[in-house]
């Protein structure tokens, strides 16, 4: 199998609101940058989004080490909480329902075809590629607001 890195991370203009996600694919020599985003959205959904994104990239199962500065995503894989949402049908241990059952479900099918390894990196901390994760997904989040205003100074 290949071994890839995947540096993720996701960003948001509010809490919903304006987002974005950067995803950054390592092999060997090669990089790959991904982003995208969504106009109404929470900080939440821009992490697993980029992460899925980052994986739906690789053309063949692969040995992936995904790294993010999102504690909730990483613990959720790391600490089993991904496996007790599913036994419970995406209900916590409290019985309320998991936020963003779709994005964990094609995460956890994403999951199956690869070999994951999940890394939380400190955020804002001076990481290269965590950084560079950052800008894309705010960049991204901030085009909304950049087509907003173009839209608004057109003549009618």
């Amino acid at each position: 199998m290949k071994e890839v890195s995947i540096y993720t991370d996701g960003a948001c203009r509010g809490n919903p609101g304006r987002g974005g996600w950067g995803a950054i694919l390592v092999y060997g020599q090669f990089e790959k940058e991904l982003s995208g985003g969504e106009r109404e959205t929470t900080n939440n959904r821009m992490e697993l989004l980029a992460a899925i994104e980052g994986l739906r990239a690789l053309k063949e199962p692969c040995r992936v080490t995904l790294y993010s500065d999102s504690k909730y995503l990483v613990d959720a894989f790391n600490l089993g909480w991904t496996k007790t949402w599913q036994e419970e049908h995406f209900r916590t241990g409290k019985k309320n329902e998991v936020k963003n059952p779709d994005l964990w479900q094609t995460l956890l099918d994403l999951v199956r075809i690869h070999e994951v390894t999940f890394v939380w990196v400190r955020g804002h901390n001076g990481h290269a590629y965590n950084e560079r994760c950052d800008t894309l997904a705010t960049t991204f989040a901030d085009s909304f607001l950049q087509e907003e205003e173009d839209a608004s100074q057109r003549p009618e």
